[in-house]
């Protein structure tokens, strides 16, 4: 869905980004533009996520490449099911693409059930019924409804969040932010933690045989491997501090070896 930074991506063709996002939003733009995807959004930014949002109106029938793009680059994809998410071909179309780069890359996929059962995404009913039952008129669109049918299913499986819950808005935006965070940090600092792991497991035997041995050639080794999990463990901080670009370069690289 769109470009502008600021944490933040919004609509702009023609114009490259200033910085990579990390989370694309799918949805409806007329059910939920201006209330909970924008509330969404709104809380990633407060987080310094930076998303990708598409200001257009999900029209056409095929997305464009800056969209294609958008999906690829993403870490996360959160997918607003609501009720008319199916009568989109745009919409159906971004989903198939997400999935696909779920498929091929790995990327993380969220489904938020806003205003619609999971079960109708799931089986295709109500609106979504009412919606595929024209998208069957048309005789060119018959090849890609079966697959537009399976994604449904498929994304409506994935584990989300249903916003029919006792909750305020405010309450469940809050929340689905906090957990896209946290994955997000899963993946950004997660090569990390597995070296920080193998490290201290080899500091520890580095040190049993120093001990075994009190030899200062040991202890050196020892000394260095502690060296390096600390300048991995200062890495890992600032991933987790989600600087912006300019942000990093003032750090002092002698002491921020990484």
């Amino acid at each position: 869905m769109a470009w502008s930074y600021s944490s933040s991506t919004s609509s702009s063709n023609n114009t490259p980004p200033q910085e990579k996002h990390e989370v694309f939003i799918c949805f409806r733009s007329d059910d939920t533009r201006n209330t909970f995807t924008s509330h969404l959004n709104g809380a990633l930014k407060r987080l310094d996520i930076r998303t990708y949002i598409d200001n257009n109106l999900n029209s056409g029938d095929e997305i464009s490449a800056t969209i294609v793009r958008a999906i690829e680059e993403a870490t996360l994809s959160v997918i607003v099911f609501s009720k008319n998410f199916a009568a989109s071909k745009w919409c159906l179309e971004e989903l198939v693409k997400i999935l696909e780069c779920r498929k091929m890359k790995g990327q993380i996929v969220v489904p938020v059930f806003y205003d619609v059962d999971p079960s109708d995404v799931r089986n295709q009913r109500g609106t979504y019924a009412e919606a595929f039952a024209k998208h069957v008129r048309n005789f060119e669109l018959k090849t890609k409804v079966q697959a537009w049918r399976n994604c449904l299913v498929e994304g409506a499986n994935y584990s989300g969040w249903d916003c029919n819950v006792n909750r305020t808005e405010l309450e469940l935006v809050e929340e689905i932010a906090m957990d896209l965070l946290h994955k997000l940090n899963r993946v950004n600092v997660g090569d990390l933690d597995y070296q920080i792991a193998k490290l201290e497991q080899l500091a520890k035997l580095q040190y049993q045989f120093y001990q075994s041995t009190i030899s200062l050639e040991n202890l050196n080794k020892h000394q260095s491997t502690i060296q390096r999990i600390t300048e991995l463990k200062m890495e890992r901080s600032v991933r987790l501090l989600r600087l912006s670009s300019d942000m990093l370069s003032h750090l002092d690289n002698k002491s921020f070896p990484f």
